[in-house]
């Protein structure tokens, strides 16, 4: 690491997250594990032939229903779209405001395998806090990790503490 320049003032600072590790998802309530199911299931309906990586998202509703979403891949790649975006973005969709998400959760697999870690990338964390910060409550998180692991996020801003928010854009002309 560069040292500082000495006539330089500067404050370390320390950044610190919560979250919960459980052994295996057989811990998890009936409600997460029906969300960790339904990310799960939906990889098989994941369009992956470009990086051979499916990943299926499960969005929980106030209302006890379930959306879910894929990662979806085109001969363009990598423009295609995320698994956490295209079940958010099916939800923000409707015609009607749709009730608030409670959880959500995340699995991926290889084509050919287990399941593994797959954590969202920079682009779906944004775009699912935006979300959160929408519905003003926080929505749980369910991420697969090493060693058959699950972490369960509390909000889903821990996850992106530097985020950009509507409040750093430029006022409107």
């Amino acid at each position: 690491m560069a040292a500082l320049t000495p006539d330089v003032p500067a404050t370390l600072r320390h950044l610190s997250l919560r979250y919960h590790e459980f052994d295996s998802p057989d811990h998890l309530s009936p409600t997460e594990r029906q969300v960790w199911e339904a990310a799960r299931t939906a990889t098989a309906h994941s369009y992956a032939p470009y990086s051979g990586f499916h990943v299926g998202a499960a969005l929980l509703l106030e209302d006890g229903s379930l959306v879910q979403g894929t990662n979806q891949e085109n001969a363009a790649y990598p423009s295609g779209l995320c698994a956490e975006r295209t079940a958010l973005f099916g939800l923000g969709g409707r015609p009607s405001p749709p009730p608030r998400i409670v959880g959500m959760s995340v699995a991926g697999r290889p084509a050919a395998g287990d399941f593994t870690p797959a954590l969202p990338c920079g682009a779906c964390r944004q775009v699912m806090l935006e979300y959160e910060m929408r519905q003003g409550q926080p929505i749980w998180l369910l991420l697969p990790s090493v060693g058959g692991t699950v972490l369960r996020f509390e909000r889903l801003a821990d996850l992106l503490p530097f985020h950009f928010s509507p409040g750093d854009l430029p006022p409107r002309l």
